[in-house]
Parts: C-alpha cells; sequence; structure tokens
C-alpha cells in the first residue's frame, strides 16, 4: 500500500497591530530637518544686506575667484594725512599727562610731609601741558620775604616732585611770580623782575637736588606781577608762586622755534638761515673795509655825511654850459653804482664806545 504524501504547512501567527518597524521615522526626521534648514536660510536671506547676498551669489557662481581674500590697497608714507598722525600723537600725550596728574595726586595724599601742603599745590591741565603751581600762604610762605632764599616747605615739594616728574620724557619750564608789592626806593636796582627770576632759577637747584635730569628743563624764567593769579587782589599772597608747566610735544616745539632751534620734519630740507655759511660768504664779498660790528645802515649814513656836490644853475649859465650840466648829470646817473662801488668806504665815526680805554666796559642795565 502506497504511503500518502507529506504535506508541510507553515502557519504564519498574526499578532495585533504594531507600528510596523522604525523606518518611517528616519524619512520622518529627514523632512523636518529638511524643513528647518529651509526656514532657516529663508530667515538668514531676509536678514543679511545686499553686498552679502551678492558676496553669496558670486562665490557659487565662480567659488574660487570669490574665495579670494580682497587686501585692498596698502597706503603709502604720502596718502597718509599728517593731521591724522598729529591728532593721534596729540591725544596721546594729554593721556600721558593726565596719568601723571593723578600719579602726583596720589603722592601728595600718601606723603605725610605733603598732607599739610596740599593746599598750596595746585594741578591743572592747560592747552600747553599739565600745570604745577606751588603758591604762598601767609602761614606757610615758600620763600623768605623779599629773598630767593627756600623755605623748608617748597624744598620737601619740590624734592617730591621731581623724581616723578623725572619719568616722562617731556621739558618743563619753570617761572617765578611776585605779587605787587613794590620794593622800597633804596633799592631800584632790584626790583620784583629780578626776585621771580631768582625764584624760579632757586626752584630749578632743589629740583636738581631731588633727582630731576636738568637737561629737560627748558627755560627758567620771572615773570615779576605781571600775571597775578588773585587779579582782584595783586598783594594776595597766593600771587607769588613757583609755576611749572610739564609741556606737551606741540608747545614744546613751538618754544624751540621761538628760541631760534627750529625743528625739520624728517624728509624735509630746513630752509637755509640768515646766518647760513652762503649768505655770510655773499655779504663778505660786498663789505668794504669796514671795521667789525658796522652795519650797512652805518655805511649808508656815512655816506650821507658826505658833502654834496654843488649843483649846476642852469637858469644863469649860458645854454652850452646848461647842456654840457645836463649830459654830465645824465652820465652821473647812469654810472651811480660804479661810482659807489670803486670809492672807497669812509671811515666810520668812532662809537662812544671806542673812544673809551681799554678795560672799561659801558654800564649794564
Amino acid at each position: 500500500m502506497a504511503e500518502p504524501p507529506v504535506i508541510v504547512k507553515k502557519v504564519i501567527k498574526k499578532k495585533g497591530h504594531g507600528h510596523h518597524g522604525g523606518a518611517w521615522k528616519l524619512a520622518y526626521a529627514d523632512f523636518v530637518t529638511a524643513m528647518m534648514a529651509f526656514f532657516l536660510l529663508m530667515w538668514l536671506l531676509g536678514s543679511t544686506d545686499e553686498v552679502t547676498k551678492r558676496g553669496i551669489s558670486e562665490y557659487f557662481q565662480d567659488p574660487y575667484e570669490a574665495s579670494r581674500i580682497d587686501k585692498g590697497k596698502v597706503p603709502t608714507l604720502d596718502e597718509i594725512d599728517p593731521t591724522q598722525l598729529d591728532k593721534q600723537a596729540e591725544q596721546e600725550d594729554k593721556k600721558q599727562l593726565e596719568t601723571l596728574k593723578i600719579k602726583i595726586e596720589k603722592m601728595i595724599k600718601e606723603d605725610k610731609n605733603l598732607g599739610d601742603l596740599k593746599d598750596q599745590i595746585q594741578l591743572v591741565i592747560t592747552p600747553e601741558g599739565l600745570r604745577v603751581q606751588i603758591v604762598d600762604d601767609k602761614k606757610t610762605p615758600m620763600f623768605k620775604l623779599g629773598s630767593a632764599k627756600t623755605e623748608p616747605q617748597i624744598r620737601t615739594i619740590l624734592r617730591a616732585l621731581a623724581p616723578v616728574i623725572n619719568k616722562l620724557p617731556n621739558k618743563i619750564t619753570i617761572n617765578g611770580h611776585t605779587d605787587s608789592k613794590p620794593f622800597p626806593d633804596i633799592s631800584k636796582q632790584y626790583t620784583n623782575w629780578e626776585l621771580s627770576s631768582e625764584r624760579a632759577n632757586a626752584a630749578r637747584f632743589e629740583l636738581k637736588d631731588g633727582g630731576y635730569d636738568e637737561k629737560k628743563i627748558l627755560r627758567v624764567s620771572g615773570l615779576g606781577d605781571s600775571v597775578p593769579l588773585n587779579t582782584k587782589d595783586p598783594l594776595d599772597p597766593v600771587n607769588r608762586r613757583i609755576s611749572i608747566i610739564v609741556m606737551n610735544k606741540k608747545t614744546e616745539l613751538q618754544l624751540l622755534e621761538e628760541v631760534g632751534n627750529k625743528v625739520t620734519p624728517a624728509g624735509k630740507t630746513a630752509p637755509a638761515e640768515h646766518g647760513s655759511a652762503e649768505q655770510t660768504a655773499k655779504s663778505e664779498t660786498e663789505k668794504t673795509d669796514e671795521p667789525h660790528g658796522e652795519g650797512v645802515d652805518k655805511a649808508a649814513t656815512h655816506e650821507s655825511e658826505k658833502p654834496a656836490a654843488e649843483p649846476v644853475n642852469t637858469e644863469t649859465a649860458s645854454k652850452p654850459e646848461a647842456d654840457a650840466a645836463h649830459e654830465s648829470n645824465v652820465e652821473a646817473g647812469d654810472k651811480a653804482t660804479t661810482h659807489e662801488q670803486e670809492k672807497p668806504a669812509a671811515e666810520p665815526a668812532k662809537t662812544e664806545a671806542e673812544h673809551k680805554p681799554e678795560g672799561e666796559k659801558p654800564p649794564e642795565h
């Protein structure tokens, strides 16, 4: 009997409806990411300016050319505005002076010896620089009355200021001032001008003793009572003061030009001075045998002292004589320069100083 065929039946067990796997999650995540990128791009394009948009457009058109960095044009020395450099230098100079002012104020507060004298030290930033004024007081004068002899108070102040001011390369000026109280009639040769000058010089000595570099002192002067601090009361003790100006570079250059030491910027040739070698040689070739120290004005004066030639009276003279006189005058006018050059220079009159015997000097004023 034949065996029946074997039939294998595969049974699939069905369960409840599941989530059908996680493939849809990946697709949805890709979609959300793309939408977020799209809206972010829209927002960026809406908030950028036209220049940026043009740059982005050029980048996608030609990425190689657009990726090159435009370094621009390097400015040359001729194209740099000197006024801008001057402004920057002035600002930097002003910052240094303001820092110096703060340091001095801090030093006055911390130094016990200067605590009682702080009201007599005035610090002001001016267009010239930092002005440090040491003023007098009825109770604590800085100098002996009517004298340039320093008191201990001003010696303490100046010797404390010296190392602080010396840290800057800026040059300084020292000015002495007095009040309007006149000296007695017996001292006509000694006035407030001499007193203020000697007090300014005494302040210079004290700064030097305090360690200040004397080469940075550009000018020491006395102004007498011409610039009072209290204009309403010329006799006020505050008018007796020492003013130290830590100059900025602009004021320093102006002062150097005033005294004749002109500063020529780099790259420029200084103009010929009045006493240059070329002008000296030219003036010596034009000079005659006149003595040393006599100028052109004196030579002209000596020539004017010569007796003038007697004029010809053309009205009384005969016609031939008048014609001859006219021709001689014309020739004299044409050759005036030649005659003056050929004539030897007249010996100038001796001055009062030359008449005096040797060794005797004129009185000084």
